[in-house]
């Protein structure tokens, strides 16, 4: 091999292992939101890790506590506390360790409006009604406008996926807590507006929404609680 193969050898190959690399970044880039609340999930399991939300007493102890994190999970005690962020509109998942605010009164058909919200957390659809009320209260998170976006969006209802029946969910609203159960899921068509349009009719019912499967917007993931 001549001295100019060898150079052109070697620039192939960089070249080729820069790709390869940016590659795998690329995607570490647009899922790893995803792939985060994925493993502290799995590791939940693994240890036994559970949550309970936490009473008013805690609650003036540890304020502003978020979801707990990689190192709370991996190293943290069995059985853990979730605080709520905002008692004035706040969710808690304990079965997968979510806790997050809720910001009011968002329109889920303006992109320009609800899109900013969900970088920082969860939204209630403008329309329906809240915790309390009779008929559906209606909250959406980790939607994306492309497949690429999505590690530009707050993963909280990523999870969401790992609901089962009699799965508890506690919304705080105006400084009450709310309890639910998990009733029911389903995968619907993003045309589907039913539950929005029609909030105002029948029993208290939580919907909380995300988009499916993850990091697309092909369908919309709905998992339905009613009160406890």
């Amino acid at each position: 091999m001549t001295v100019g193969e060898q150079v052109r050898f070697v620039i192939i190959r960089s070249i080729g292992n820069f790709l390869v690399l940016f590659a795998v970044f690329g995607v570490f880039a647009i899922l790893g939101p995803a792939i985060y609340y994925e493993a502290i999930f799995r590791i939940m399991q693994i240890r036994g890790v559970s949550f309970a939300v936490a009473t008013d007493e805690v609650r003036q102890e540890e304020k502003n506590k978020k979801t707990p994190g990689f190192a709370d999970v991996v190293a943290g005690p069995k059985e853990q506390i979730l605080i709520p962020i905002d008692t004035l509109f706040s969710i808690m998942i304990p079965k997968i360790g979510a806790s997050a605010k809720v910001f009011a009164n968002v329109d889920p058909s303006n992109e320009k409006e609800f899109l900013p919200v969900l970088q920082q957390g969860v939204a209630h659809a403008r329309g329906t009604v809240f915790p309390g009320m009779k008929g559906n209260i209606y909250l959406f998170a980790h939607s994306t406008d492309n497949f690429w976006n999505v590690g530009r969006y707050n993963a909280i209802f990523y999870l969401l996926k790992d609901l089962k029946k009699g799965d508890e969910v506690v919304v705080f609203s105006q400084n009450v807590r709310h309890n639910y159960i998990v009733r029911d899921s389903a995968v619907v068509d993003p045309k589907e507006v039913s539950y929005i349009t029609n909030a105002n009719t029948g029993q208290e019912l939580l919907i909380l929404q995300t988009c499916w499967p993850p990091g697309t917007t092909w369908q919309r993931l709905m998992i339905f609680a009613e009160p406890k």
